[in-house]
């Protein structure tokens, strides 16, 4: 229970007691559900000690549970497939910003087969592959692969049809980001689903084409946005 009462006071402390309250509840359930180790923050003082730039970085904390749940709900109404036991009919989910790999985790129970993960962070990049290893027991079909580099300069795979962002950086870096995407979507045109947690710079994915198909918002910092073009 320790890494809960640290991110509790971590909460209060930063965000207000109600909202710590409601969110080490999910986490408490969330972890236990999926069997992983995502819980906590980091305010990357390792890459920092190191040297290495985090001006447009946003600290590590995992979005909650029950947003994941909500997004990935919806994008099985937006996306659905003909059994909807199987999930969604969206395969490669790409996290910008993957921590230690929670969105992922989440994203194999509903059916995605091809998992990456991006993030700045060689010791989130650790955990991530770690919690990732640890899901694949349970769905053995699963691809995934976390890659330790600046999401600035990340080009993304053509087949990748749904990208999760948490609020990772800010609107610098996200300006690459939304770029790259908008290269990679001219040179394999397809459909593709933005999944915004958090989303202060969804105007960037609106200007290049993409429409907001849901919007969700529970409490303060408690919000999802569905981007599909």
């Amino acid at each position: 229970m320790f890494k809960f009462t640290k991110y509790f006071i971590y909460l209060a402390y930063n965000w207000n007691i109600k909202i710590a309250r409601y969110i080490i509840a999910e986490e408490v359930k969330g972890e236990k559900k999926y069997g992983i180790n995502t819980t906590g923050a980091d305010e990357l003082g390792r890459l920092k000690k190191k040297g290495i730039e985090i001006s447009h970085a946003t600290i590590y904390m995992p979005v909650s549970y029950e947003l994941l749940v909500e997004a990935f709900e919806q994008l099985r109404l937006l996306f659905p497939v003909a059994d909807e036991r199987k999930g969604i009919a969206l395969k490669h989910i790409v996290d910008i910003g993957c921590g230690k790999g929670r969105a992922l985790c989440v994203a194999a129970s509903y059916g995605f087969q091809k998992l990456t993960g991006i993030d700045f962070s060689e010791h989130l990049c650790l955990a991530a592959r770690n919690n990732l290893q640890i899901t694949s027991q349970k769905f053995s079909s699963i691809d995934f692969s976390v890659i330790n580099n600046d999401a600035f300069y990340f080009e993304f795979p053509k087949d990748a049809d749904c990208i999760f962002l948490f609020n990772p950086f800010d609107e610098v870096i996200m300006s690459g980001v939304v770029k790259n995407m908008h290269i990679s979507l001219q040179q394999h045109p397809r459909k593709i689903a933005v999944i915004y947690i958090n989303p202060i710079y969804k105007d960037q994915f609106l200007k290049t084409g993409f429409k907001e198909s849901y919007h969700f918002k529970k409490i303060k910092y408690l919000e999802v946005s569905i981007l599909t073009n």
